[in-house]
């Protein structure tokens, strides 16, 4: 469980990278289905979830330290 601003940090900039490689996926996979070429549209839609479901991971860990710390 993170601690600190510096562990914080890593884990926002894990999901960003995550979001941004998503991203990339995205205009990869919107490429293929333009040109017809669907598997691989929908292999790269798939990367992109793969992606986006890692940077969750990343932005849960910090919800859960948050929710630990904080008093209701």
């Amino acid at each position: 469980m993170p601690e600190g601003p510096d562990e914080a940090a890593a884990l926002y900039d894990s999901a960003a990278e995550e979001l941004e490689q998503a991203a990339k996926h995205c205009r990869t996979a919107a490429r293929h289905f333009r040109d017809r070429e669907i598997p691989r549209g929908a292999a790269h839609a798939w990367a992109a979830f793969g992606h986006i479901r890692a940077a969750e991971e990343s932005l849960d860990a910090q919800a859960r330290t948050h929710a630990a710390k904080s008093n209701p």
